[in-house]
């Protein structure tokens, strides 16, 4: 009889990549999806949807009676908990939705796994956040490193790594967390930066639009691949005991530099003039674009800078790799050509 694993978040990025390597592995898939209205809420996960392995029901975070019910009926053996109210910006706005999810989410898991005697069956996986570290200043950030989250996402997702923490001690649950830095995918949100770069940057060149606007372009950040990050948190909750593990790929670059890593792909040269709000990139050189030359194609909106930011995210990943024998197979140049030519292609 094969295991069985309910996965929250199932329609995101990782939700998609994490089934389809769970499927690989002969594991059934339960997702839980929240409801929405959107007509292709369930793109990511459409090519999964003909395996008889996998299912999806619809459900939420915040119904207590509805977690204990699918948790009790299916008796899991893992649980990867996914769901959050994830954009950062957007944690500002509805801290209490945020906290709600994020935190008071994962406590509703934990305890359906305890209330229902599951505590020497069911493995529970966390996802946690480089997010919880806060500006730590400019150094690798590992599983010791203080935690001093500058977000109500930041924030919520301490609460949900402590909580985790807690009822591994006093339950005797295998509950473990995943401490992942950025990690992006063709299929990451349209309003996270990198996508928003890939999917702005592939615009200018179809002539679909003229500009790019972003935040803060000095923000340096650790990015992965997210099929990578997943593969770790099979690792995770599969190793012989529970623990905690920073998973990164240990290199940073600024929101500036993957900025032009991507136009450079697409064959333009960019220089980026001026300070602050009043910052652009012009385009410098381009052959296969030579109308583009001397356009300006991205500026900088107020309006993208969060209330309080965090600078610098670089982590340290090396107990993983010592450890679960993890290490990132996709580097970033890699990451940008997928993401592009994802978008190329979709995009007409």
């Amino acid at each position: 009889m094969s295991k069985k694993a309910i996965i929250t978040g199932i329609t995101g990025q990782d939700g998609f990549y994490l089934s389809d390597l769970l499927l690989k592995q002969n594991i059934q898939v339960i997702g839980i999806k929240r409801r929405t209205s959107l007509i292709n809420s369930t793109a990511r996960i459409d090519s999964l949807i003909n395996n008889n392995n996998f299912s999806v029901v619809q459900g939420d975070l915040s119904d207590s009676f509805f977690l204990n019910n699918l948790i009790n009926q299916n008796k899991p053996d893992y649980i990867f908990n996914l769901a959050a109210m994830s954009h950062v910006k957007t944690s500002f706005d509805i801290p209490i939705h945020t906290g709600d999810i994020n935190a008071i989410g994962t406590i509703r898991l934990l305890d359906a796994i305890r209330t229902n005697n599951l505590s020497n069956k069911t493995r529970f996986y966390q996802a946690s956040t480089s997010e919880m570290f806060g500006n730590n200043s400019k150094k690798k950030l590992n599983e010791q490193s203080k935690l001093e989250p500058v977000s109500p996402y930041g924030a919520s997702k301490l609460y949900a790594y402590n909580i985790t923490k807690i009822y591994r001690q006093s339950y005797n649950i295998f509950a473990c967390n995943g401490i992942l830095f950025n990690h992006e995918s063709p299929l990451r949100g349209e309003t996270f930066v990198t996508r928003k770069i890939v999917r702005g940057a592939v615009s200018i060149v179809k002539n679909k639009s003229s500009f790019i606007e972003l935040g803060n372009l000095n923000s340096v950040r650790d990015w992965g691949h997210a099929k990578d990050y997943c593969e770790a948190m099979i690792k995770i909750i599969m190793y012989k005991k529970p623990d905690d593990f920073v998973i990164s790929s240990d290199k940073v670059f600024s929101v500036r530099e993957f900025c032009k890593k991507v136009f450079n792909y697409l064959g333009l040269e960019i220089k980026f003039v001026g300070k602050g709000l009043n910052e652009v990139a012009i385009v410098t050189k381009s052959e296969k674009y030579p109308h583009l030359i001397n356009k300006k194609i991205i500026k900088v909106n107020k309006k993208y800078f969060r209330p309080l930011d965090l600078n610098y995210l670089r982590g340290n990943s090396a107990k993983a790799k010592k450890i679960l024998k993890w290490k990132p197979k996709i580097n970033i140049d890699q990451l940008v050509s997928e993401m592009i030519n994802y978008d190329l292609d979709l995009i007409d």
